[in-house]
């Protein structure tokens, strides 16, 4: 294996092209991945910005179950006490793949009662558990909130960002691995960001070109099975080549994407329009209500009269009509439209048409 491994090496070493994208861009390896912890907690410190305690009564219980740790007991009668320097939250973090206990992690807190503001707080001790209910770190310590919230005695207040919510940069601890499968095994699996036949085909063609044949197989458009050393630090030191092992990654399919709210439209470079010619304006109807008032002659026995006149004015505007030629390229429906100038909801009412025709060679996506 150590033999085969140094062979894999020098073939990578000159092998390896400057063009298309990197492997470790195009896939990532199977089972190594970030996992979620998440935990519930008191911030205290707070300048009167917490808990109205009254309409968050698990945040007294948390208190009082935390003073009962430390032997204090709370009378019955006190039940009803104001917390307004203490706030209930929820802290939530990504545990990252071969994280080891002692190491640290960022941590982002988010009050779940009604707290104005957790500004100058500090997270007390509190345990981040994961899917499987296994505590995997311990957090504490002082936020960092970037919004901030102000009053006055006459109700106004101002509001910037969310003070509700903040992070603590390596505000937990650490204090048990996820059990990985990366050393078991005599192969990986290369799972594609973007699933896409032609790359997997382009993967498996690179790795068995340099490694032999067999070494890489593709179980289906979004998968690729590769053999690898046992030894973990020669398994290490082998995709530490492989990822960085350049292969030219398949086109994506054309599409055109339109967000309807934003008026924002974006063309894929492979988009393509039959032959077809279009023609688009727009009627406007303009409605005017004026009162005339007419006067009797002097020394006459008429009356005043009120007489009203509408006036009803149309317009249409004169816009070309431009022609798609056969096969027509990104370049030259952006030229077409600007020609005309239409707004991006006239292009929106264009491209949904031809593609209604038939005209339009890719998927039009409306979000």
């Amino acid at each position: 294996m150590k033999r085969f491994f140094l062979l894999v090496m020098l073939m990578l070493g000159t092998g390896l092209q400057a063009q298309a994208e990197r492997l470790k861009d195009l896939a990532s390896i199977q089972g190594v991945r970030n996992n979620q912890l998440i935990g519930y907690g008191l911030v205290v410190g707070l300048n009167g910005s917490g808990d109205q305690t009254t309409q968050t009564p698990f945040t007294v219980q948390t208190f009082n179950n935390m003073l009962a740790e430390f032997g204090i007991r709370v009378p019955p009668g006190m039940g009803n006490i104001q917390l307004k320097n203490v706030a209930a939250v929820s802290v939530h973090a990504d545990l990252p793949p071969f994280a080891r206990p002692g190491q640290t992690i960022d941590i982002t807190v988010s009050s779940i009662g009604n707290a104005k503001s957790l500004r100058g707080g500090s997270l007390l001790m509190t345990p981040l558990k994961g899917i499987d209910g296994n505590v995997y770190a311990i957090a504490q310590g002082n936020l960092v909130v970037g919004g901030f919230d102000a009053g006055g005695a006459d109700g106004s207040r101002i509001t910037v960002n969310v003070p509700s919510a903040g992070r603590i940069p390596s505000g937990a601890t650490v204090e048990r691995a996820v059990p990985s499968a990366f050393d078991q095994g005599d192969y990986l699996t290369l799972n594609l960001n973007r699933p896409d036949f032609t790359t997997a085909k382009n993967i498996v063609d690179k790795l068995n070109d340099l490694l032999g044949p067999g070494v890489a197989s593709a179980m289906d458009a979004g998968a690729i099975r590769v053999a690898a050393p046992i030894d973990p630090s020669q398994r290490v030191n082998y995709l530490s080549v492989i990822e960085n092992l350049e292969v030219e990654a398949g086109k994506a399919v054309a599409k055109v994407i339109i967000n309807s709210r934003t008026g924002t439209i974006v063309i894929g470079q492979d988009v393509r329009v039959q032959p077809a010619a279009v023609t688009h304006g727009s009627l406007t109807v303009a409605i005017s209500e004026d009162i005339a008032v007419s006067q009797p002659e002097p020394f006459s026995d008429g009356q005043t009269v009120v007489t009203p006149r509408s006036r009803v004015s149309a317009e249409e505007e004169q816009r070309p009509m431009f022609k798609f030629a056969p096969g027509t390229t990104l370049d030259e429906i952006v030229r077409a439209v600007n020609q005309v100038g239409a707004a991006p909801s006239d292009l929106m009412a264009i491209l949904e048409a031809l593609k209604q025709a038939g005209a339009l060679q890719a998927e039009l996506i409306v979000i």
